[in-house]
């Protein structure tokens, strides 16, 4: 059987697949809920919801996914998932990476969340032709993922990587512009859809 891109897309769109997806990003999502435990229990609880980043945007995608294997569509969902995945999936692998360059190493466990997370992204980005959300539903995603940014880097409660404790200020700054990066990927995403196959 030849492979094509029809072929991949027929894959990726089956239900079986999504609901094998939807199995791993509920494993991911709780894993990643108890990743962050040990900060949670010192975080005030108004704050709980915006502390743990990443577990939170695959939970976004299962939200995308359930939806997508009964037959129907969730919008916000979709660019929530697609914003924060990519977004975090990337920040997490440079914070890694970045922690390596300062201690020499990040062990199996830190190899194992550059992996997962960069897979983050990129599931995110490989349905991007499925999305259905407009740009109302961008404006939403945005306002939450700029003061998502707000709370973590004004009132204290960015994911905590000690060995970069120093670098707090540069890394707020680079958050912002990844989360203003993402936020257009999902603006320009609604036209380049229009010109994918489905």
């Amino acid at each position: 059987m030849q492979i094509t891109r029809a072929n991949i897309w027929y894959l990726l769109t089956h239900k079986s697949f999504l609901i094998m997806l939807l199995l791993v990003n509920i494993v991911g999502t709780v894993y990643g809920y108890y990743w962050y435990g040990w900060q949670l229990a010192i975080t005030k609880p108004i704050f709980y919801i915006f502390v743990p980043d990443s577990p939170t945007a695959s939970l976004f995608f299962c939200f995308v996914l359930i939806a997508w294997i009964m037959g129907k569509s969730w919008p916000l969902m979709e660019v929530l998932a697609l914003i924060t995945l990519v977004k975090y999936g990337l920040w997490a692998d440079v914070m890694n990476i970045w922690t390596l360059i300062e201690t020499g190493s990040i062990g199996w466990q830190g190899w194992m969340l550059v992996g997962s997370h960069f897979a983050m992204a990129v599931q995110a980005v490989l349905y991007i032709q499925k999305y259905v959300f407009s740009y109302w539903h961008v404006v939403i995603a945005a306002i939450w993922t700029l003061h998502n940014d707000v709370i973590d880097y004004v009132f204290g409660q960015m994911p905590m990587y000690r060995d970069l404790a120093n670098y707090t200020s540069y890394i707020g700054y680079f958050t912002f512009w990844l989360s203003i990066a993402c936020i257009l990927l999902a603006i320009f995403s609604i036209k380049w859809r229009k010109y994918l196959p489905n």
